[in-house]
């Protein structure tokens, strides 16, 4: 099971938080509450939590507080913040703290759980390295943006910017991508980038890779001698049962009766 943790100070929010996760994924996780930054650092050590869900402000310890705090006491936790504060300053800080996501209230349900799908994934890459089990890391990028990337300015440019983002995440999908390998590839600074993706696709880039994964997905799952494991491998998933669980949650079917609808139209 993993170990979850919530954290925010107004109680409704807090329990609809919860009982959203414990619906979803109550069959995987042990979740436990926090109204403060304080209590949170507690339930950190005492649980040894593996991800964290954050809101920003909170009285005493704040979230921007008790995630530095979080990083420096345990490394590999995936820390989330859930905030209604779009203020770039907090993001500038977020991407320091090398936070998994920066989600504004109110987030759609599937964007929030599929964030915390990635959280699980790399909770059990980071155990695998705990056992000195090889993982599969990035590559380092050689692809750098155009000059005219940065040309111009208004729609224009930003178009520029999300064709040229857009390439690279097709091209690299199967990669082991984090957000943060992306905007050194394009030449951002990782506070901008996380910004600007936001305005590139209206999504966060967790649910944009996914994506990418999933519609690469469909289109192998056309070709009939190639096996739904081999499938989940070749877009970035070496769990078969990861990839089966996130391509429903996307889609809504298998992706065994994907192929299925697929053969039964023609």
């Amino acid at each position: 099971m993993y170990r979850v943790l919530i954290a925010d100070d107004e109680l409704i929010e807090r329990k609809v938080l919860y009982k959203t996760l414990t619906r979803e994924l109550g069959d995987q996780c042990t979740i436990w509450q926090a109204a403060n930054g304080r209590e949170a650092l507690e339930l950190f050590d005492e649980h040894d939590i593996q991800i964290a869900v954050l809101d920003i402000e909170m009285p005493g310890i704040n979230g921007i507080e008790a995630a530095q705090e979080m990083r420096r006491r345990k490394s590999s936790c995936s820390i989330i913040f859930l905030t209604a504060f779009d203020d770039f300053s907090y993001a500038k800080k977020a991407i320091g703290i090398r936070v998994l996501d920066y989600l504004l209230k109110p987030c759609k349900e599937e964007e929030l759980i599929g964030v915390l799908d990635e959280a699980m994934r790399l909770a059990d890459k980071a155990l695998l390295e705990e056992k000195g089990e090889e993982v599969q890391t990035i590559m380092e990028p050689v692809f750098k943006p155009s000059a005219e990337l940065n040309a111009g300015d208004g729609q224009i440019r930003l178009h520029k910017v999300a064709e040229a983002i857009r390439q690279y995440m097709e091209e690299n999908y199967v990669r082991d991508l984090s957000m943060q390998d992306v905007a050194r590839v394009m030449n951002y600074s990782e506070a901008y980038f996380c910004k600007l993706f936001k305005q590139c696709f209206d999504k966060n880039f967790t649910t944009y890779l996914t994506e990418c994964r999933v519609e690469a997905a469909k289109k192998l799952l056309t070709e009939p001698m190639v096996n739904v494991k081999e499938i989940g491998e070749a877009v970035g998933y070496n769990d078969s049962n990861y990839f089966a669980k996130v391509f429903k949650r996307v889609t809504g079917i298998s992706p065994t009766e994907y192929r299925m609808s697929i053969f039964n139209r023609k």
